[in-house]
């Protein structure tokens, strides 16, 4: 059984960064981790994921270019740089694992077997 917990998140101000990360028990050395988020009266948007090769890493149109996503296999942990926040970037940020070596549309959510709490992140203008 895999436990996903995320911690970093809080508030700042327009333009600045926080980096989250997620804490995995259990074992996710082949599956493929990812982070997705969800504003209020949206739906779960993809936003990176890194798999077990590589890694490889992808991201969601919205966030390429500021966000930057790392894994530390050695501690099981994935990562998730944020610059330059706007307030469209607002919401609850989950951490997501697949089943080992899991294959299939890796920015789906449905690929995801394990989820965390979430974390919230609030950007004021």
């Amino acid at each position: 059984q895999v436990q996903l917990v995320e911690s970093g998140g809080g508030l700042v101000q327009a333009g600045g960064s926080l980096r989250l990360s997620c804490a995995a028990s259990g074992d996710v050395s082949k599956s493929v981790m990812g982070w997705f988020r969800q504003a209020p009266g949206k739906e779960r948007e993809f936003v990176a994921f890194a798999n077990w090769a590589g890694p490889i890493v992808s991201y969601g149109d919205s966030v390429k270019g500021r966000f930057t996503t790392s894994r530390d296999f050695s501690k099981n942990t994935l990562l998730l740089q944020m610059n330059n926040l706007g307030p469209d970037d607002t919401a609850i940020y989950y951490c997501a694992a697949s089943r080992p070596q899991a294959t299939g549309v890796l920015s789906s959510n449905e690929l995801y077997h394990y989820w965390g709490q979430g974390t919230q992140v609030t950007v004021s203008s």
